[in-house]
């Protein structure tokens, strides 16, 4: 294996996201399957972002409270950074982690709920996010296709290894994403040859749509949800499991929740219903369910699930081992 790419230039600046900020509980989440660009520890995320062409190494550390958020953050590069490009990086990493979202009516709505009340006494502070660029987000979606969660992260771990570049910093090697034209130059033979099934073809076709600029994460960021789902389910291989979840993630809208896959209706009848996941609620019963939780509802469900999840990370759940299979 060659040498790591030594990232020597390092900046520190802080981030104040809007309060209540649960550090943990936003920049780790349990339900995300382990790969090889970042490590978490409490307290402290290292992450790495391909950011206009820069392999960068990220460090966010937790130095505030609930009601007093306080973010270290320390970024590392091959070569010293330009302020426009801080600017910019700053201002994008804002975005994806969601720093700025006012959870105050969401609370006040629903922290008398039976169920929701008491998950969010726990996860006060907890938000949604998204570490990727939307061409990421697209590869991870794909290779989860029909996947137990060991093959996904085993095909992705392939990826890293084949395409990515991997990046030594702060006592760390973690890898980074790759620049779409690498893909693009390769073969659906190549790709199949890391053991990724036909998703080599939906891994080929999403590339060259991004490598042809038939796909602008920021211009689709300006339109609205109808828009961006059309945009989405018109990339080759990317249906309604996937697109519902990067609304929600990628775009952040907190109703995004209009698709069941048979594994997650398995699990949300646990939840909801106390059903065996054998036998499961019906995704119809499931969605008029949710529908309690109004223009929240995508944002309640990841209230319930992540605490399903953080659960699971400190004592096994059963019933839940059989369906993750990692």
């Amino acid at each position: 294996m060659s040498e790591p790419v030594r990232l020597e230039s390092r900046w520190t600046t802080e981030l104040f996201p809007k309060p209540p900020f649960n550090f943990d509980a936003t920049l780790h989440k349990p339900d995300h399957f382990p790969a090889a660009d970042n490590v978490w520890q409490p307290g402290v995320r290292w992450q790495t972002m391909l950011w206009q062409g820069k392999p960068l190494g990220l460090k966010f550390e937790d130095r505030g409270t609930v009601d007093e958020p306080r973010v270290a953050l320390t970024v590392w590069s091959q070569t010293k950074l330009s302020q426009p490009f801080r600017d910019t990086l700053l201002a994008e990493i804002e975005y994806r982690y969601n720093f700025q979202l006012d959870l105050a009516e969401f609370y006040r709505l629903f922290a008398g709920d039976p169920q929701l009340g008491p998950v969010i006494g726990r996860w006060r502070g907890m938000r949604p996010l998204n570490h990727n660029a939307l061409y990421e987000y697209l590869i991870i979606a794909i290779v989860l296709q029909n996947a137990a969660v060991r093959r996904s992260v085993s095909m992705m771990r392939a990826l890293f290894e084949h395409y990515g570049t991997r990046l030594g910093y702060d006592h760390k090697e973690l890898y980074c994403f790759w620049k779409p034209g690498i893909i693009d130059r390769a073969t659906e033979e190549e790709l199949r040859a890391l053991k990724v099934g036909y998703r080599a073809k939906s891994i080929k076709r999403v590339t060259e749509a991004f490598v042809r600029g038939e796909v602008d994460e920021f211009e689709l960021r300006s339109k609205s949800k109808e828009e961006q789902r059309e945009a989405l389910l018109a990339l080759y291989g990317i249906g309604p499991a996937s697109v519902w979840y990067i609304l929600f993630d990628v775009f952040h809208h907190l109703d995004a929740m209009d698709h069941i896959s048979p594994w997650e209706q398995k699990i949300y009848s646990k939840l909801f219903f106390d059903r065996d996941p054998d036998d499961p609620a019906g995704v119809d019963e499931l969605l008029k369910t949710f529908e309690r939780f109004g223009k929240y509802e995508m944002l309640a469900v990841h209230y319930i699930w992540e605490d399903l999840f953080w659960r699971r990370k400190h004592e096994p759940v059963a019933w839940l081992e059989k369906l993750i299979r990692l």
